[in-house]
């Protein structure tokens, strides 16, 4: 829950409606108690939706899918055909 005071709310009204949207819940207060007066709520919150493949049932990530062939990562590294790098000391 985002508290903010009325002159919070007054310099800030889009960002906390944008936040409202996001379904947080957004109170208003007044006075030195910061007593709760009225809430923010939007009428139709965003949907969060499933991006890319995610968003197809019974997708997996494969248990190797970041380990790479010896080849390739001696390529990453700068070396040759199995050559290692050499020491510079």
């Amino acid at each position: 829950m985002i508290e903010a005071t009325m002159f919070e709310a007054k310099t800030q009204l889009s960002d906390l409606v944008k936040r409202a949207q996001r379904g947080e819940k957004i109170v208003l207060t007044t006075g030195r108690n910061r007593t709760p007066v009225a809430q923010i709520v939007a009428l139709n919150p965003a949907k969060k939706r499933p991006l890319g493949l995610f968003a197809h049932p019974g997708f997996e990530i494969p248990a190797d899918f970041d380990e790479l062939p010896d080849s390739e990562m001696r390529a990453w590294r700068g070396e040759e055909s199995g050559e290692k790098p050499e020491d510079s000391e």
